[in-house]
């Protein structure tokens, strides 16, 4: 079971992959295109070039998760432009928002809490 936690590290890859890669073609394009390692437990997600469909793909210490969630109707909207960078970081709320194909640049939530350490 694939758990997004909000310590998780997300990256989207920005440009298109071809959805016939499996495990090992999209971990290839994490480590050559992302400059990532697909092994150290961030979560990658994929876009196909109709944007009808996303995959995501995360190592879990015992092995690769691949899921993929096609859209029934319509098309991803908001997916994250290209740059200059071939990736894009979320937060978990923001990826639980694309998968919901809604805008995770547009989501507005509390910031994340950080402990404060008084100086004197």
């Amino acid at each position: 079971m694939i758990q997004i936690t909000p310590q998780m590290r997300i990256l989207v890859a920005v440009e298109p992959v071809d959805f016939r890669k499996g495990i090992d073609g999209l971990a290839a394009i994490c480590r050559q295109a992302l400059q990532a390692d697909p092994l150290d437990g961030t979560l990658f997600v994929f876009c196909g070039r109709s944007r009808r469909a996303l995959k995501c793909l995360v190592y879990d210490s015992q092995g690769f998760w691949l899921c993929q969630k096609r859209l029934s109707q319509g098309r991803f909207t908001a997916w994250p432009k290209a740059g200059g960078s071939a990736q894009e970081s979320l937060s978990a709320h923001q990826l639980l928002t694309l998968l919901w194909n809604g805008d995770p640049a547009d989501t507005r939530t509390a910031p994340v809490w950080r402990p404060v350490h008084g100086g004197a």
